[in-house]
């Protein structure tokens, strides 16, 4: 068994992997890293969700085995969701299927609908596994570059002329991790017409959803008439209510795109543990405050970032919503890449980030910043960053950041 297997074959080297190895060299130093690396939120559950999960977990019958594609009462909490906060209709039997997070929902849909050869439209840099999901499953991944409204519209258009065989599906991520671009109902009605156009799948990423900071609330591409014929849509309780740990996420939408996804998953795992599914259901159904609370939270770290990372001759362009800056490496560092830039941080300030390169390779050129530290703690990073920008004697000078607000 020398030879390496076929479907790891498929799989590079995890680009983070050196990041966080000199991450953990230096905490064993006894160095205090200040890690903005993984979007790992720091922030406790909400006490009445816990509260919620203790109650249950109490009651001995909830520890048997639970329901692949969740118990009724989530799916229908789910549903009031999308109703409320949409105003889409959703069927709780048939268009809503439960998920281990939306990472696990992803990657299975990807096992349901490809097959080894078809072609899938995916945005670069993105979310990792809406690329590896397809890889693993043995599908071709066509990547297109991640720019939103009419530029991204017609990289779909010449995608599809080119690919052999014609794409399966594309992938459509708003608000983006890792770029915080969004997206607005027009950018979706254009994508809806042109997914029906050429027969596409649309899988959609909506897991920051609740993360906004300047305006309107990102809207459901299911809001778009249409859109439900050929659309599975993807939802997190990770970072709206402090959940990541909790793996639960959802896919909703498409009912023979959801019925697939629900017979596959239907083979691999019995869902998630019943009182994580009572108490998620308590999060979706409860009282909302506390969401507004955790946005508030991540807007005040943001504007902290974008003003101390600024004074420190680091300009980070302000992310409309995600819990992640996208900020393009200070110019007088580009030529060292992302990732030795990143290493940097950790070996001369102290400071952990993600390198965009491993987002994708037209990442390449920027860091994600996860706001996944207080205040105080973000500041004293810009000060530490300065400092090391100092002692290299010479003034900073960043290019020119694109804005990251792409709606129409």
């Amino acid at each position: 068994m020398s030879e390496e297997f076929h479907r790891i074959k498929r799989l590079p080297p995890y680009v983070f992997a050196e990041v966080n190895r000199l991450k953990a060299a230096a905490r064993a130093r006894g160095a205090d890293i200040i890690d903005l690396g993984m979007g790992n939120p720091d922030m406790p559950t909400p006490q009445h969700i816990v509260d919620k999960l203790i109650e249950t977990i109490n009651k001995p019958r909830t520890h048997r085995y639970s329901a692949s594609k969740g118990i009724p009462g989530l799916r229908r909490a789910q549903a009031a969701y999308y109703e409320r906060r949409f105003g889409v209709k959703l069927d709780p039997e048939t268009e809503i299927v439960a998920t281990l997070g939306s990472k696990e929902g992803f990657a299975n849909m990807a096992q349901a609908i490809a097959a080894p050869g078809d072609v899938i439209l995916v945005p670069n840099p993105t979310y990792p596994i809406h690329a590896f999901g397809f890889i693993i499953a043995g599908a071709a991944v066509r990547h297109l570059p991640a720019v939103g409204g009419e530029d991204f519209l017609r990289a779909i258009e010449q995608a599809v002329k080119y690919s052999i065989p014609k794409p399966l599906a594309v992938i459509i991520s708003f608000p983006s991790n890792p770029t915080a671009m969004i997206a607005d109902l027009e950018f979706y009605k254009e994508a809806v017409a042109l997914a029906h156009k050429h027969d596409l799948i649309i899988m959609s990423d909506i897991a920051y959803a609740e993360l906004y900071y300047d305006g309107v609330p990102p809207p459901s591409i299911l809001q778009i008439p249409g859109a439900r014929e050929r659309t599975v849509e993807f939802t997190s309780l990770s970072k709206t209510y402090n959940m990541p740990g909790w793996r639960m996420g959802f896919a909703v939408g498409n009912e023979r795109l959801i019925g697939a996804l629900a017979r596959v998953k239907s083979y691999l795992d019995y869902g998630a543990f019943t009182p994580i599914q009572v108490a998620a259901a308590a999060a979706l159904n409860g009282p909302q405050d506390c969401v507004d609370e955790i946005r508030a939270m991540y807007k005040h770290r943001r504007d902290a970032l974008v003003d101390s990372f600024g004074r420190a001759g680091f300009p980070v362009p302000p992310p409309p919503a995600t819990m992640f800056a996208w900020a393009p490496v200070p110019e007088r560092y580009r030529h060292l890449g992302s990732v030795e830039f990143a290493k940097l941080l950790i070996e001369k300030a102290d400071v952990a980030v993600s390198p965009g390169v491993g987002f994708g390779e037209f990442g390449e050129g920027f860091i994600r910043i996860a706001l996944v530290e207080n205040e105080q703690r973000i500041r004293q990073a810009a000060r530490s960053i300065r400092k090391l920008f100092t002692e290299n004697n010479a003034p900073q000078t960043a290019a020119r950041p694109a804005s990251a607000n792409v709606s129409r």
